[in-house]
């Protein structure tokens, strides 16, 4: 059930500041704020965390996550009672990191203090955190959005698009990944190990909770128009596309593997299917010219399948939550030695249906199957792609051979 609330634009400032909540040797809340530039809203935002925390009983506290703001918002969140952090990293990701690091609280709650965001309605957000949840994600679609308060792009194009396909690769059952009000334990935030500066840390935030097994819910929520006098932040294009960048560095399967294994066995497969269906010559539509290529095809989905494989065997290194335990088997069956005897065997059956072709080529100045000659020279590049692609992966391993030897 949504809350009913006031419009938070109208709701007026107490003249007197609210104090924050006394720090306690263990709070059980921190409501974490970015803030670049929020004179207008951020005491507003401030003061009513504060009093909802005080009217719940909930020992609190707000953290301003300041981003380099010029304008009074940093005197304004201090008056109204927030303790004030500073970022000189520019970034919404880095704002937050920053404010998570310095929240004390078991639970965060982040939201933009631009008074889009109801500060009242921390209860249901609280609530599920206490019963067991990891990230508790608001939900606008599932909720309510008032006139204006999304732009219409944003709401039927951006935000769904955007939704659907991060489900599509990660499954996380989330129906709007990109809310800017959430909740979470602090311990829970700590293992996602939050590295982006940017916007899309709303993206990895939701990813690296799904891959980590994290329990995930979601309230519905009521977005309401900011109090800004100035253009957002937010850049729809620009942003957008980040999105969508890590959401695909994020999943080198869809990525690389998927294109490059579909490249590489239709080209594999199409070439001496092209031969023994009776073509391969240049008067037919399937002649050489076809042959040569779905041999580049081939070869270039050798390629991209190596670059897959080797980004998720870097991404497992350098963050557990991309652990993944088939690449794991996969790297422990494709050693060194085994890849350096898969390329030595492509380039022995290469030269073995290269050699006849060639000697009848030498002595007749002809080749009767270009087909046979351009699948050689495939299996040939294959083989050395597979060589290299094997050195490169003991490369990779060195460090961790040396931690699993140390």
């Amino acid at each position: 059930m949504l809350s009913t609330v006031s419009h938070p634009v109208l709701d007026e400032v107490k003249s007197e500041p609210i104090a924050a909540p006394p720090i306690a040797p263990s709070l059980e809340l921190s409501v974490v704020m970015p803030c670049l530039n929020e004179a207008r809203t951020v005491g507003r935002c401030v003061e009513k965390a504060l009093r909802t925390m005080r009217e719940l009983g909930i020992a609190g506290e707000v953290v301003v996550s300041d981003n380099g703001s010029t304008d009074d918002s940093v005197t304004l969140a201090e008056q109204a009672g927030a303790r004030v952090v500073h970022q000189p990293l520019k970034g919404y990701g880095n704002a937050l990191r920053k404010g998570f690091a310095e929240a004390r609280g078991r639970y965060i709650i982040m939201g933009d203090c631009d008074d889009s965001y109801d500060f009242t309605d921390l209860k249901r957000f609280v609530d599920r955190l206490r019963a067991g949840a990891d990230l508790v994600m608001g939900n606008r679609f599932a909720g309510e959005i008032k006139p204006g308060a999304m732009p219409w792009l944003h709401r039927w194009i951006g935000n769904p698009i955007l939704t659907r396909f991060l489900n599509l690769l990660f499954r996380t059952g989330v129906g709007d990944t990109h809310c800017g009000l959430r909740g979470f334990r602090k311990d829970a935030v700590q293992r996602m190990n939050l590295h982006m500066p940017g916007m899309e840390l709303a993206s990895e935030m939701v990813i690296k909770s799904a891959r980590a097994g994290q329990r995930i819910e979601e309230v519905p929520i009521t977005l309401w128009p900011d109090g800004r006098d100035r253009p957002p932040h937010l850049r729809s294009f620009r942003d957008g596309w980040r999105h969508l960048r890590f959401m695909l560095m994020c999943c080198p399967t869809f990525l690389f593997l998927l294109p490059g294994l579909t490249l590489l066995l239709l080209g594999l497969i199409a070439i001496p299917a092209v031969v023994l269906a009776g073509y391969g010559v240049f008067t037919t539509i399937f002649g050489p010219n076809f042959m040569y290529t779905a041999s580049l095809a081939s070869i270039t989905g050798a390629h991209v399948v190596a670059f897959g494989l080797l980004a998720k065997l870097y991404a497992h290194q350098v963050d557990p939550v991309f652990r993944d335990p088939r690449i794991e088997s996969l790297a422990r069956l494709f050693s060194v030695e085994r890849g350096l005897l898969l390329g030595v065997d492509l380039i022995l059956a290469a030269l073995a249906l290269g050699l006849p072709v060639v000697t009848h080529w030498w002595s007749t100045s002809a080749v009767p199957v270009p087909g046979q000659w351009i699948f050689a020279g495939t299996l040939f590049m294959l083989g050395l792609e597979a060589v290299f692609v094997s050195f490169l992966k003991g490369v990779f391993e060195l460090q961790y051979e040396d931690r699993k030897t140390g």
